[in-house]
Formats: C-alpha cells, sequence, structure tokens
C-alpha cells in the first residue's frame, strides 16, 4: 500500500521481501548481509496508546523487566489512558513503575493524541506530533512509526545497534554518529524501514557468531 502523503506502508511479510531484494540490488554488503540473516522478519504491532506506554516502560530496563512490568500492568487492566489518568501512584508503583515513567504515562494519557488520525499523517508529523510528549523522543518516535504504523521509509539512525551494524557491515573505521547514519540512510530510500530490520537482524547474527568463538 503506498499514498503520495505516507509513502509506502509495510503491511505483510511479502512487503519486507521486496524491500530487502531491492536494497540487495542496490548494494552487495546487503546481499551478503541477507545471505546471513535469511528471511527477515516482519514486526509489526498495533498502534496506538498501549504501543507508546509499552514504550516508556521498555526505557533502560532489560526486556525480561520490561515484559514483567507490563504483564502486571495488562493483569490490573492499567493500560489505557483513563485508566493511566485514574489509577494512584501507589497501583502504578505495584506494577514496577518508577516515578518518573509514572510522570511520563500521565503526560502521554493526558496528551490526548488521536492516534487513529497519524495513520494517515505523513511521517514527520507523525514524529513532531510524538515527541512533544515528555518521555517520547526521537527514536521512540520513529521505532512507532516503523513498527506500528508500518512506515517502510523510516529509520532509527540514534540506534546503537544499527550504528554498529552498519559499522561492521560497511567496514567503517568506527561506529557512525546518528547524524552520519542518517545521511547513509538516504541511498536507501524508499526502503529504509527493511535496511533497519536488515541490519538489526545482521547485528544479532554478529553477536552470536562472536559468542560462538
Amino acid at each position: 500500500m503506498s499514498t503520495p502523503e505516507i509513502g509506502r506502508v509495510i503491511t505483510s511479510r511479502a512487503c519486507v521481501d521486496e524491500g530487502a531484494a531491492w536494497l540487495a540490488t542496490q548494494d552487495a554488503r546487503f546481499a551478503q548481509a541477507l545471505k546471513r540473516t535469511g528471511p527477515l522478519p516482519l514486526r509489526l504491532r498495533k498502534d496506538g496508546f498501549a504501543a507508546l506506554l509499552g514504550a516508556i516502560v521498555s526505557q533502560q530496563v532489560s526486556v525480561a523487566s520490561a515484559r514483567a512490568i507490563w504483564s502486571r500492568l495488562a493483569d490490573a487492566r492499567l493500560t489505557g489512558p483513563r485508566k493511566i489518568m485514574r489509577a494512584s501512584n501507589d497501583e502504578l508503583r505495584a506494577c514496577g513503575m518508577s516515578r518518573q515513567k509514572i510522570r511520563y504515562a500521565r503526560e502521554l494519557a493526558a496528551a490526548g493524541i488521536r492516534f487513529g488520525a497519524l495513520r494517515d499523517q505523513p511521517t514527520e508529523k507523525v514524529i513532531e506530533t510524538l515527541i512533544v510528549v515528555p518521555g517520547i523522543g526521537r527514536w521512540t518516535a520513529e521505532i512507532y512509526a516503523m513498527f506500528s504504523l508500518g512506515r517502510a521509509d523510516v529509520f532509527a539512525p540514534g540506534d546503537l545497534a544499527l550504528q554498529e551494524a552498519a559499522r561492521s557491515l560497511f567496514d567503517l573505521d568506527a561506529r557512525p554518529t546518528e547524524k552520519e547514519l542518517r545521511g547513509m540512510s538516504q541511498d536507501w530510500s524508499p526502503w529504509r524501514g527493511v535496511a533497519a530490520r536488515l541490519l538489526w537482524a545482521y547485528y544479532h547474527v554478529e553477536k552470536e557468531r562472536e559468542g560462538i568463538r
């Protein structure tokens, strides 16, 4: 699916495969990486308040800790904006939320974002809308656009794993900065979201290989 306002939207594994094939024709190093990683994951998620609340929950904690906190929030039925606003600080702390994350969750709940309307907004407009909320930085907004809205041409150059994967795959002397990687990613348009999937997959393959040594 594609519109002039938002570009290509990834809706299925076939879209990811199409993007991966295009990247492989553009740069032989992507083709080599695909041989290592195999088919790339779809990684689509539901959009809406819960997706961003989950991102806040995941900040600066391990994956296991984030899952445990989210499970307690879900069991307590505290994953919607009204529930967050009505819950006491003690109730949210009992689920594992820190004081700062409680503030961020309440700020998000009070922001009144019309998540359905974001589906039809240009990506940069989506990012501008989200980053005004305390606790939602550009990386989180880009990840939301990529995986919750399926935007095919979104990249997250501030991601350390993407930076390290780019350093390794493109044989760079040092890990590229966010600005440098954003510049590099221009060559991967209109499939920068698939390039991100490929680089993340390549990063994990490389880490597993290093672990075997």
